[in-house]
């Protein structure tokens, strides 16, 4: 099976908070109507070709780390990245035939403004531009062949997340916003496909009620609907606790 029919999905692992990357790895599978792999950028495995150290600006373990996605499929073919605090409300073979090869990479083109200068869990929040950017990519990885381990583990934060690597900024191709969109920071928009709980998901208690909060939550329920009864009065609380 060639890469194009089989969907490569990366997505950011931190390992404060693994039950973000099942509930997103579930929603594109529950979602999905390709054959999909999903892949988590786990620190813990990279050892071997990532070595630097962790800045305070970081606010994930796989703030710099998402840029080995073109390392790990060898420069080859097509691969999605994404935060883990997303979930997916539509088909990512749609996203995923929106591969256009005149690019090295697409994404959708925020201008996003944080409205806190805090994230969840206590960590900075930073204003720079194209922020968000790389939060959801599609990567045409033979194109991407400046990212290195060498590279990514020795440029600035805003070399990476800037783009500086490529050539030109005529290297970067856009997806519509529904693909990457920024929970609470645009208006509700039913037409969403991927929400992004960027500034804190329903699963803080700061931010229980935030738009799409419900879309977290049956994620996680229907991931747990044949476990056991102990995980299944999680799951209950979990939805009590959010007043649904």
């Amino acid at each position: 099976m060639s890469s194009s029919n089989l969907i490569r999905v990366f997505i950011g692992y931190d390992s404060r908070l693994p039950v973000l990357f099942n509930v997103a790895q579930h929603s594109i599978i529950r979602h999905c109507s390709k054959p999909v792999a999903v892949t988590p950028i786990a620190l813990s495995h990279l050892g071997h070709v990532f070595n630097r150290e962790r800045l305070a600006i970081q606010s994930t373990e796989f703030s710099f780390s998402r840029f080995l996605t073109p390392y790990l499929c060898d420069y080859e073919g097509w691969a999605i990245f994404m935060d883990n605090d997303v979930v997916a409300r539509a088909d990512l073979a749609e996203l995923w035939a929106l591969r256009d090869d005149r690019y090295a990479v697409q994404c959708v083109k925020h201008d996003h403004q944080p409205k806190s200068k805090v994230k969840f869990l206590g960590e900075a929040q930073t204003s720079y531009n194209k922020k968000n950017w790389s939060s959801v990519m599609l990567m045409n990885c033979g194109k991407c062949q400046a990212l290195t381990p060498d590279y990514v583990n020795s440029a600035s934060g805003l070399e990476l997340h800037q783009f500086k690597w490529l050539e030109s900024d005529a290297l970067i191709g856009e997806i519509p916003m529904q693909w990457n969109f920024l929970v609470d920071y645009y208006a509700h928009d039913e037409s969403a496909k991927l929400v992004h709980y960027t500034e804190g998901g329903p699963y803080f208690a700061k931010t229980r009620d935030v738009d799409f909060a419900e879309d977290w939550y049956d994620n996680f329920r229907h991931g747990a609907s044949n476990a056991d009864s102990d995980y299944m009065a999680l799951a209950e609380a979990s939805k009590r606790s959010a007043g649904k």
